[in-house]
């Protein structure tokens, strides 16, 4: 099901599309996340993109109209998507090529728009939001999508929402409006048939954890590997510094080979995938480690997915932790190179992602990683 959201900013069009997302299980976007991932790219039309960006002037309709047509033909929006932000005019709305099937209208007062962001904008303390901004913006929207909203109309794909009320009510009746209902046998209409497996790689303070982070928060089941090793140090009380964290590892890995931490976590693995379509594994590093869960996972796709981060930047992220903020070093590296073997494994990359940006940045990424993965 292919789905553009049309509203003031303010009106609820990320909170739906996001529960929408989950429950019919389509990529959510916006322009704004497709602009942003063109101008990282270093060829003319991303360079393009970055300095419109930067001087703050809108990318005209042609070239829009042509860069969200070509973005939305990747194979993870075959299945449909919820697209945000676009079209943003009537010229592109008649130019959009994607057979859209419904149009959803959040209808919010100015009133309304101006309480709700200006709440948001105390609240977020943003700089470049002043109300006299936000009235104007207000107004602008309201000139323009008066036509677009006439021409999905006459397509009769409009649907239109009350986004004056509570979350959960709108959210059911954009449910009621696509025909579905939140019960199972038809929320779950679409299924991801292959399980698969996300393998983040990456040496020390490259970005792990902060990886986890974010797909925990698209509530992905996250399997801690080095979660063996922290959790002895605490329990015994040792101190967490290289030489103990070496010291543990080896021991492990005579006992059980160098795959030993796919061994000692096979089972846990197997009891989330049960449950889940997509999982992700924090810190598998050896190759024995991935050729032993190939092995025993028959059936489950593993992506392997590396962060690179510079050495500098690296050691200043663990220096600042809280936490094993004495773990790092050369030797460390070494370690994880050779003696884990590591090396394979980061030189087998499904995917490889450079964490030496901001934390947007990184997320963007790894939303990008996510959709190719879960929805092609």
């Amino acid at each position: 099901m292919k789905i553009i959201l049309i509203g003031i900013q303010g009106s609820g069009k990320s909170t739906q599309g996001n529960l929408l997302s989950r429950q019919l299980k389509i990529p959510y976007l916006s322009t704004g996340h497709i602009f942003r991932e063109i101008a990282k790219k270093k060829n003319k039309i991303g360079r393009y993109i970055k300095l419109i960006m930067n001087t703050g002037l809108l990318v005209p309709d042609i070239k829009t109209i042509e860069i969200v047509n070509s973005y939305i033909s990747k194979p993870e929006y075959k299945n449909g998507y919820i697209l945000d932000g676009f079209p943003r005019t009537l010229n592109q709305a008649k130019h959009f090529k994607n057979n859209v099937d419904k149009v959803i209208l959040f209808e919010l007062s100015h009133q309304d728009a101006l309480w709700r962001l200006s709440h948001r904008v105390s609240v977020e303390n943003r700089d470049d939001d002043t109300l006299i901004a936000l009235r104007k913006r207000v107004e602008l929207f309201d000139k323009t999508i008066k036509p677009i909203i006439r021409f999905y109309e006459k397509e009769r794909k409009l649907i239109t929402i009350d986004a004056k009320k509570p979350i959960r009510t709108i959210n059911q009746e954009i449910l009621n409006s696509l025909g579905k209902k939140r019960v199972k046998n038809q929320i779950k209409e679409w299924q991801k048939k292959k399980k698969s497996i996300i393998a983040i790689v990456g040496l020390h303070g490259s970005g792990k954890t902060e990886a986890a982070t974010y797909f925990r928060k698209k509530e992905v089941p996250i399997v801690t590997f080095g979660d063996i090793v922290n959790n002895y140090i605490d329990k015994n009380k040792l101190a967490h510094n290289e030489e103990t964290h070496r010291r543990i590892r080896n021991d492990l890995r005579i006992e059980y080979g160098k795959e030993a931490f796919a061994v000692l976590n096979l089972e846990k693995i197997k009891e989330v995938l049960k449950k889940n379509t997509v999982i992700v594994i924090d810190g598998l590093r050896s190759w024995e480690e991935y050729a032993y869960l190939k092995k025993h996972l028959l059936g489950v796709k593993i992506h392997l997915l590396v962060l690179f981060t510079y050495k500098e930047l690296r050691y200043r992220r663990i220096r600042n932790r809280k936490y094993k903020s004495r773990v790092y070093g050369k030797n460390r590296d070494w370690s994880e190179i050779f003696e884990s073997n590591m090396g394979p494994t980061i030189a087998s990359a499904d995917f490889i992602i450079d964490n030496n940006q901001t934390r947007d940045e990184l997320y963007d990424n790894l939303e990008h990683v996510f959709r190719i993965i879960y929805y092609s």
